[in-house]
């Protein structure tokens, strides 16, 4: 990379962090101010829910804006969407404008994870694309993981992390509009055109799709759920955030060393090993009850192996599709998180209470193992091979 190039990268990663940071702080947060209120766990959840709807609607459109209106462009307005709507939280205390709100928060930051991972997929050579993707998910984790600490601050006043991260928007706002260049790839039309180019895509990458489901799933399940969870079993205030931090630590620590591990052996095996041994540590919480350092260890453990499950699944798909795909493949993995991330509040939330609490684990262990289990059944083809059945 040129030094401009690299400066540009330097400036995604950070959009990536802020992007990390707002989820990572927002759904715990909004969720313990809402227990606290008195509000039910299954509705928490739903509105927990409503970040990754207007996640899910961005991924609709989110393709053709970049078209149309340009990749830096989405940015600023992806920026700016989040920046105005987080002060608005402590100023309107309502559950309904509170879902309003948590819409254009999440049609903000799925703007900017798309933008910004689609543009570092394109711009990356093919020999350098498990490190460049590593360090993306890498991004996002630390934002993710330093979010819930904001938690703490709202001792100091309810509007304080909420100005605070909106304060933190802008600078990177500036930043973006100062320094970062205008960048319009052009399509390749033979593999990037017509409908028909999603099925191809399921055809070929299923597997390496189903990771952003389930990435979305478990974060939104633990920053939306895991407050309610820990509260009704007796975990204080503090180690929430302290066990959300733990889950984010872990995929920073193993991030890296899995991403390049998967250069050597495989992505499959990789993922079917971290499917399968995350699963069995996340349905093993329960056993952990209140012991904070039985919690720690599961959390770090579960969250180093599963932590890195967007990043390596996109870079499995890349490696399996051809170039012109891959943005349309992008969308389907945004689209992918956006369905897990409303669908873990909800079911999480649902299955507290009217069940046990301790479903929340025990489902979210159950899906990452049923992945493992359906990664010895699939064979991907490489891109040689589509072009060979002329896809």
């Amino acid at each position: 990379m040129s030094a401009r190039s690299s400066f540009s990268y330097y400036i995604l990663l950070g959009i990536v962090v802020m992007a990390g940071l707002s989820q990572g702080l927002l759904l715990p947060l909004l969720s313990i101010l809402l227990e606290q209120q008195g509000v039910s766990a299954s509705v928490n959840g739903m509105n927990s829910a409503a970040l990754y709807i207007g996640s899910f609607a961005m991924t609709l459109i989110a393709e053709r804006l970049v078209g149309v209106v340009g990749f830096k462009k989405l940015l600023i307005g992806g920026l700016l969407m989040v920046m105005i709507a987080l002060p608005l939280f402590p100023l309107i205390p309502s559950i309904g404008i509170w879902f309003v709100l948590r819409l254009i928060v999440g049609a903000g930051d799925s703007a900017l994870n798309y933008v910004a991972q689609l543009w570092i997929l394109l711009v990356t050579p093919a020999e350098k694309r498990g490190r460049n993707l590593s360090l993306y998910g890498m991004s996002y984790g630390i934002g993710f993981s330093v979010g819930p600490l904001g938690i703490g601050l709202v001792n100091y006043g309810e509007y304080v992390p909420f100005v605070l991260l909106a304060f933190l928007f802008l600078l990177v706002l500036i930043f973006v509009i100062r320094f970062l260049p205008e960048y319009r790839p052009e399509r390749e039309a033979q593999h990037s055109r017509g409908f028909a180019r999603f099925p191809r895509i399921y055809r070929f990458a299923w597997f390496a799709l189903i990771p952003a489901f389930l990435y979305g799933y478990m974060e939104a399940s633990l920053n939306g759920n895991f407050p309610v969870y820990a509260l009704r079993t007796g975990l204080s205030t503090e180690n929430i955030a302290l066990l959300l931090l733990c889950t984010g630590i872990g995929g920073l620590i193993l991030q890296l060393p899995l991403g390049m591990l998967s250069d050597r052996v495989g992505r499959r095996p990789i993922l079917i090993m971290a499917g399968i041994c995350g699963g069995l540590l996340f349905a093993l919480v329960p056993m952990a009850g209140t012991n904070l350092w039985a919690n720690i260890a599961l959390f770090l453990a579960a969250g180093g192996l599963v932590g890195s499950f967007y990043s390596l699944g996109m870079a499995y798909a890349a490696d399996i599709l051809p170039k012109g795909l891959i943005p349309s493949a992008n969308v389907i993995a945004s689209f992918h998180f956006s369905i897990g991330s409303m669908a873990g509040p909800g079911i999480g939330g649902y299955s507290m209470q009217h069940g046990s609490p301790f479903l929340l684990f025990w489902i979210m262990g159950g899906a990452y193992i049923c992945f493992g289990l359906m990664g010895f059944f699939f064979r991907g083809e490489t891109s040689k091979n589509i072009e060979k059945n002329n896809v």
